[in-house]
């Protein structure tokens, strides 16, 4: 099996915000493209305007109090919030040509997001039932920083992950955000981290190799 390079992939990190609806055409479209052969692979980051945004499994009597736009995502899980102050990575990858493992993907997905946490100088960690990345609240309880959500059409993937470096952490509460209701939601502003989010893209790509060494590990082990 031939897999493609990091150098292929083409990473694009936008200053401004991208309407939500637009970001999910573009990725439509990007993953028809990847598919077809006739555009690279990509990372592509973001912030959205304030949204909320349903998973395929949402529950519509866990959106408490519909203030921002909700749009129908497509992706896996549940409801989520999209803001200002939060880096969204959008993951468009080929996994025909990595492994055809969605599982694996998913798990690197979040070893890739808490690497780079920890690189910052947060401790992260993958919580038994539920999704998403947690952390040590700044009163000590166990809080969410980061959301996980992934569709693969095509077998090129989709959606990816967010992850809070200083949004309005009340706008969460008009969600159960991903169906959980035990624990809150934080972020690196809350835990007293100023980082802007150009250099959370560089911490990201600076851990992208160890991302694609699990995928490709993963697929070098196929026939």
């Amino acid at each position: 099996m031939s897999i493609p390079p990091p150098e292929t992939i083409e990473w694009r990190a936008e200053v401004g915000q991208v309407g939500y609806r637009a970001a999910l055409a573009a990725m439509e479209e990007r993953n028809r493209v990847i598919s077809e052969g006739s555009a690279p692979e990509m990372i592509w980051l973001l912030e959205h305007p304030p949204v909320y945004t349903a998973g395929t499994s949402a529950d519509g009597a866990e959106l408490l109090d519909p203030r921002f736009e909700v749009v129908e995502a497509g992706r896996g899980g549940r409801y989520t919030y999209h803001g200002p102050g939060q880096r969204v990575g959008y993951v468009l990858l080929d996994l025909r040509e990595r492994g055809r493992d969605v599982r694996c993907f998913v798990h690197s997905l979040e070893g890739w997001v808490i690497a780079t946490l920890g690189d910052i100088g947060v401790d992260c960690w993958r919580a038994e039932g539920r999704i998403g990345i947690w952390t040590r609240d700044i009163d000590g309880g166990e809080a969410k920083i980061g959301a996980i959500g992934v569709r693969v059409r095509r077998w090129v993937t989709m959606h990816g992950f967010s992850v809070n470096l200083a949004p309005d952490l009340g706008h969460f509460a008009g969600i159960v955000p991903c169906g959980i209701e035990e624990f809150g939601v934080t972020s690196l502003a809350k835990l007293e981290i100023d980082l802007a989010p150009e250099a959370f893209d560089e911490a990201l790509r600076a851990r992208f190799g160890d991302f694609l060494a699990a995928l490709q590990g993963k697929a070098r082990a196929l026939p």
